[in-house]
């Protein structure tokens, strides 16, 4: 497998007491998020476990450092680095003000999705579980590139935050031909699924993260059109996906 991460972009995007540890650290663990939080000391999550990056306090001017660096948040508190798949999310406080961030490191893995090649031959609409942080989104991404780049199909990604193919205009190259229609506010996400099959008529549609019961719907009725569809969902089994009220009609309904 070959693994596509680029830690450069996302460190860099820190003041240098931040930089200048993360660049030197040693481990044979991967980093996985940054945590910058006003009043805190700056967090390295590796897979090993937390590393204190340094002894200093962040302060506000740290922050607007860091802000002037990404693109501006959505109505999910979600923003990115440009050409970029890294991922950040932000604390506010009661006055809407961000006083935390929540940096993920974002990885293409390229052989992935080797192991259920033959399932993706079948023609038939896909849902991958998997709790947050369990590379759901990784597959997604991999299975894009296969799609429209090694099979030749029409494939459109849905991406709401930007977690796919990463917040720009042009979708990361990761995702090979795929084309990403962007979602401007999250409640909307069920009308712009239908929209893409109504006017872009994919033959592959790949959403991240279904989670509402008009979203559920429109995923039916496009799975009806005769449209494939690729979609993650948060849940460890099918059993948790029949005892919610709302994932339960991407089964059928009851």
């Amino acid at each position: 497998m070959i693994i596509c991460e680029d830690l450069i972009s996302l460190i860099s995007v820190f003041p240098d007491f931040v930089q200048i540890p993360l660049k030197t650290y040693r481990t044979n663990s991967k980093l996985m998020e940054i945590i910058f939080d006003i009043v805190k000391y700056p967090e390295a999550r590796f897979t090993s476990g937390v590393v204190i990056l340094a002894p200093r306090i962040i302060c506000k001017q740290d922050m607007y450092f860091v802000l002037k660096k990404i693109t501006t948040f959505n109505d999910k508190n979600r923003a990115g680095i440009n050409k970029t798949l890294h991922g950040i999310s932000c604390l506010k406080n009661r006055e809407d003000q961000i006083i935390g961030l929540t940096c993920r490191v974002g990885r293409s893995i390229i052989g992935f999705t080797n192991k259920i090649r033959d399932i993706l031959l079948h023609d038939k609409s896909i849902l991958i579980l998997g709790k947050p942080g369990s590379v759901k989104t990784k597959i997604i991404r991999e299975i894009a590139r296969i799609f429209s780049n090694e099979l030749q199909k029409q494939v459109a990604i849905v991406d709401t935050s930007n977690e796919i193919v990463g917040d720009n205009d042009v979708p990361h190259v990761v995702v090979g031909r795929a084309r990403r229609l962007q979602v401007k506010k999250f409640n909307l996400q069920h009308q712009v699924l239908i929209e893409v099959v109504e006017n872009h008529m994919p033959e592959v549609l790949i959403i991240d993260e279904i989670s509402t019961e008009t979203e559920t719907l429109s995923a039916r009725t496009i799975a009806e059109r005769g449209v494939q569809l690729i979609a993650t969902a948060h849940g460890n089994s099918l059993v948790n996906l029949v005892k919610n009220p709302v994932l339960v009609n991407l089964i059928g309904g009851y």
